[in-house]
């Protein structure tokens, strides 16, 4: 009897409610938010909703059967050979164990998912000289652990973990799976007629891009390091994979916050741009009426794909993965051959990875790293960068309506907003706007051409941060 209520009390001890935090509490109110959106409002549902799922079951404990338990130790080793540990803080989701092997250096752990100073402090730590052997308990290798050997004094950190399911589901993200198949889903989906008939929206996706550079150049003011502002920048170019994609190289640690504000906004574009593009422009321009496109022949469309994929790749190999992705899901489309392909591409395997995406980004919205004062700054930096990016593409379209020649065949600035990424939420809204002003315009396949200009403007940006940034 007395082992049977020994045996209950230990498994009330156990449960969860008395492992909760504040901060656990609070990220349930974030999630009501979220749900709100992606539910009642049915902003952006299809991400929305995993994405908030994902971070509630991230703040319910459940001892690291899904979520990974990592811890940082410093560990102090005396002339004796004697360790002692020290626990300072939970570090976030770390993959990789203790290498089985002797060396002059400390075990080297993943520091991906540690920020700069973090970073900084390990790598201090593991440039002290000694010898370590892995640690061998009743004759197997004990995770992250090591034997000390040496006999000077020394301090070190070492990274010990007990595996979760994200351990296998942030593969997707950290390998760059998930967002490069997301990329492929979008290059079925979408048709690159309208940008090969006005090659000149290629100009105005290039425009939107100012709200990249502008929100860069703000972040860095505010104190984030380059790698973290380049991250936060890309917010504005409206993409939500290729956001998630490059915080995943260069600023893991900010992942949650970055990708909950660049789809949070991405869904709240109908909002966020009407207001901008009434601002920047008279109704006489929103009334003008552009030329029916040209019909694009499918080896047009064909050659444009082969020849982009080998242009922007040699030109910027880091965004490989997304591009090369793009253009072959859009080769899948044009080709006419592959229709259980394309099939697959549009409905199947994007919707299997949409709801690992956003499941995995979800869960590393635990609430001790979500509640900083640099996610209010990440989502304060996200409505800047859209609204730049947006301004931006509606200075371009009236500029380019000066330039002789042009202007006998005016360009309506309102496609200029479509120069953000959100493909095609930002062209229709383009097209809604329009059609406020005068309901016999049609600008949907115009604002097309802006729209795929700028999911390559993005996507190359982003590969040009990673090739100069992820040395630093």
């Amino acid at each position: 009897m007395q082992e049977l209520i020994q045996s209950f009390a230990e498994f009330v001890s156990g449960m969860g409610i008395f492992a909760m935090t504040w901060q656990m509490y609070t990220m349930w109110a974030v999630v009501a938010v979220l749900l709100f959106f992606g539910v009642v409002k049915q902003f952006e549902p299809l991400l929305l909703v995993p994405i908030a799922f994902g971070a509630l079951i991230a703040n319910i404990p459940d001892n690291g059967m899904v979520i990974t338990q990592a811890q940082r130790q410093i560990v102090s080793i005396s002339k004796q050979n004697t360790v002692q540990t020290s626990v300072i803080n939970d570090v976030g989701f770390i993959s990789g164990t203790a290498a089985p092997y002797a060396d002059s250096s400390p075990v080297m752990q993943d520091t991906s998912a540690l920020s700069p100073k973090e970073k900084a402090k390990y790598e201090a730590a593991m440039n002290e000289p000694m010898v370590v052997v892995p640690l061998v308990k009743d004759g197997k290798t004990v995770k992250g652990a090591v034997q000390v050997t040496g006999q000077k004094p020394q301090k070190f950190m070492i990274i010990g973990f007990n595996s979760g399911l994200f351990d296998f589901l942030g593969q997707g993200i950290k390998c760059e799976i998930f967002p490069a198949l997301i990329f492929m889903g979008v290059g079925a989906l979408t048709d690159f007629g309208p940008l090969l008939a006005s090659p000149k929206a290629l100009l105005l996706g290039a425009a939107a891009q100012g709200g990249v550079a502008f929100t860069f150049l703000a972040a860095m003011a505010l104190g984030f390091s380059k790698g973290e502002a380049s991250a936060i920048g890309i917010i504005g170019g409206a993409d939500g994979p290729t956001s998630i994609f490059l915080a995943s190289k260069l600023a893991p640690h900010l992942l949650g916050a970055i990708a909950v504000a660049a789809y949070t906004y991405m869904a709240l574009v109908p909002l966020i741009q009407p207001p901008f593009m009434k601002l920047c422009t008279t109704e006489k321009q929103r009334k003008i009426k552009m030329k029916s496109l040209r019909q694009v022949s499918r080896g047009e469309k064909l050659f444009f794909c082969f020849v982009v994929t080998i242009v922007t790749i040699l030109i910027c190999p880091d965004a490989a993965p997304l591009l090369g992705m793009l253009m072959l899901g859009n080769f899948l489309r044009e080709c006419k051959v592959t229709e259980r392909l394309v099939s697959c591409a549009q409905n199947e395997l994007m919707n299997i990875t949409t709801i690992l995406l956003g499941v995995s980004v979800g869960l590393t919205m635990q609430g001790g790293r979500f509640l900083q004062v640099e996610t209010l700054l990440i989502i304060g930096l996200g409505v800047v960068a859209f609204a730049v990016a947006t301004v931006c593409g509606l200075l371009c379209a009236q500029l380019m309506n000066l330039i002789p020649g042009w202007s006998k065949n005016p360009v309506n600035p309102l496609i200029g907003s479509a120069g953000v990424s959100a493909v095609p939420m930002a062209a229709r809204v383009s097209h809604n706007v329009g059609q406020q002003a005068d309901r016999t315009n049609f600008l949907l396949m115009h604002a097309m051409g802006p729209n795929v200009a700028g999911v390559i403007g993005t996507a190359v940006i982003a590969g040009y941060y990673i090739t100069t940034l992820s040395s630093q």
